[in-house]
């Protein structure tokens, strides 16, 4: 008898069983509708032309070797990813108050600082403390607090199936009744599943209530750059609260506006009150961090440090990130003409269809 013979045979991560399953259709015309990334015609990732380039810069860099990195990762990227997300005029990044993990992915940034959070925020052990979660969400979020330790995780409201849109008053009866010092798990922007983002306004409203209830926010940033094509304009709702003075963490994820999808390059930005809070703080993560994966690996950051620390580079992703928005705006624009054209009329209570060409 196996020593392992009582374990259970654990069901598949649904979206990358779809994938496998896409993977052994034989039909012509197959469409992957699971995982989340950008594809190109034939349905492969597409690789951007800067990262093309940086390879080669990378390749023909004879001081470059193989030793380990830093604990907390490459400092070239986690100073340059920070400013992705707070800007480069920051006040916090000015102040001294600014630092950051790299991560394995947007997942390994989510999973360190909920296990920093688990075990150091607003006391000792707060496996008790509620997480909030909106709902639907990246299927991962509940996994990743449940896994750190967090035994209290509860949805908050956000779409509103009725109206097909966001759903504002929800959200805010959520944020009023949520005990004090709740952890919030906001989207940046491109909500994973809805696509459908706070404005402005509704931000500054959400962050108002989060700061007088004494809410603690935790931003995905999974997709910067594709909801609207700019990066700035996808960054506008974790710099407002930046401004208003929250501590906060941020969750970076580089494999969809880098397409580096099996580089893993990640980034936990920190924004604490101080230079001694975030000393403090860095250095428990440094601790989670040995244990986990002790050094994080350095090609996928070697690529987007360069890029983003070089003028030149950066522009040329910018540019390379807007083609990539630019054609997923267009295709849901044509997805929608379709299905709008699909329907030809009602009559009575009969539908009546007809085929789409192309």
């Amino acid at each position: 008898m196996s020593i392992f013979a009582e374990v259970p045979q654990a069901p598949p991560v649904a979206v990358f069983k779809l994938t496998a399953d896409f993977r052994e259709d034989t039909h012509a015309q197959k469409v992957n509708l699971g995982v989340g990334a950008y594809r190109t015609d034939d349905c492969l990732p597409w690789v951007l032309p800067v990262v093309k380039k940086v390879e080669k810069m990378i390749v023909e860099d004879n001081s470059l070797n193989h030793e380990y990195l830093p604990i907390l990762g490459l400092p070239e990227l986690r100073s340059a990813a920070s400013k992705v997300a707070l800007g480069d005029d920051s006040p916090a990044i000015k102040d001294g108050r600014v630092g950051a993990v790299q991560a394995l992915g947007g997942t390994g940034a989510l999973r360190i600082g909920a296990e920093f959070l688990r075990r150091w925020y607003n006391g000792t052990n707060n496996t008790a403390t509620p997480v909030y979660v909106s709902a639907p969400t990246w299927e991962n979020h509940n996994a990743v607090f449940s896994d750190a330790g967090f035994k209290d995780i509860r949805p908050y409201h956000y779409w509103d199936g009725a109206k097909k849109g966001l759903d504002v008053t929800g959200i805010m009866d959520d944020l009023e009744n949520a005990p004090e010092h709740s952890i919030f798990v906001l989207h940046a922007c491109a909500h994973n599943p809805t696509g459908t983002d706070p404005t402005p306004d509704e931000w500054k409203t959400i962050a108002e209530v989060m700061k007088r209830r004494k809410l603690f926010v935790f931003f995905d940033s999974a997709y910067q750059g594709f909801a609207s094509g700019s990066l700035d304009k996808d960054a506008w709702a974790i710099r407002y609260f930046v401004s208003e003075g929250f501590e906060l963490l941020c969750a970076q994820s580089f494999s969809k506006n880098f397409g580096l999808y099996n580089e893993r390059v990640g980034n936990l930005t920190v924004v604490a009150q101080d230079k001694d809070n975030l000393a403090r703080v860095l250095s428990q993560m440094e601790k989670i961090v040995r244990t986990t994966w002790s050094n994080p690996p350095s090609q996928g950051a070697r690529i987007v440090a360069i890029t983003l620390n070089n003028p030149d580079l950066f522009i040329e992703w910018k540019g390379n990130v807007k083609t990539m928005a630019d054609r997923v705006l267009l295709m849901r624009d044509q997805l929608k003409a379709k299905l709008t054209n699909s329907l030809s009329c009602r009559k009575g209570n009969v539908l009546l269809m007809r085929p789409v060409e192309g």
